[in-house]
């Protein structure tokens, strides 16, 4: 593996590329907070296979900017990732708004220790990590958005993580493919608010963001 200095200069310039081509901008601290985070990712994922994306450049592209291209279609300020594994979206999204609330939850201990890494070596205080199913964990207050990426069929999502929510929660899936037969078997009493493709810099990809609401009864 690349010396921690020589991987950081490496990717800057394509972190910082990437961004730019999503509209977005960040300061200094939060480039070095990304870089360390690329290199945690490398290093543990060596070990214990966090993720099929095995280089550097590709740890990059199809997680931490495709992560980052949901940045804009967020609102509110608590949010969970559910089946976060490896931090994605929820790492590269508290990042870039250390003034919000991010829990992120998965049932792999793999992971969540990792996460617990994370969290301390980026000094993410608006992160909590969560090593349970979702459907066994009871938060005090509810979510302005529940997100999911690569998690579960729509059904399924909307399912297992409805205790998590109030009328107000927008639940928001990361999907690749969009197959309508899955859109059209979500449950009564929701509706999908929005559709959209989603572009990540270098990756030639399909992506879509899926917005749902509970109707207003």
């Amino acid at each position: 593996m690349q010396p921690r200095s020589c991987l950081r200069d490496d990717y800057r310039a394509i972190f910082i590329d990437g961004l730019d081509t999503l509209g977005l901008s960040c300061c200094y601290r939060q480039i070095e907070q990304f870089l360390h985070y690329l290199e945690l990712l490398t290093r543990w994922n060596e070990v214990y296979n966090l993720t099929a994306a095995k280089t550097p450049e590709e740890l990059l592209r199809v997680h931490i900017l495709d992560s980052l291209s949901l940045l804009h279609h967020l609102e509110g300020s608590r949010f969970i990732d559910v089946g976060t594994g490896a931090g994605f979206p929820g790492i590269p999204l508290s990042i870039m708004l250390p003034k919000n609330d991010f829990t992120l939850i998965d049932s792999n201990g793999k992971k969540t220790r990792f996460l617990f890494q994370v969290r301390n070596e980026l000094s993410l205080d608006n992160v909590r990590e969560i090593n349970k199913r979702v459907e066994h964990y009871c938060p005090e207050q509810p979510y302005d958005m529940i997100i999911t990426r690569a998690y579960s069929k729509l059904p399924a999502m909307l399912e297992s993580c409805a205790h998590l929510a109030t009328k107000k929660t927008i639940f928001v899936a990361m999907k690749g493919k969009v197959l309508h037969t899955e859109m059209q078997g979500i449950p009564d009493g929701y509706d999908i608010v929005s559709l959209k493709k989603l572009t990540v810099p270098g990756l030639d990809r399909d992506r879509h963001i899926i917005k749902i609401k509970a109707q207003d009864l």
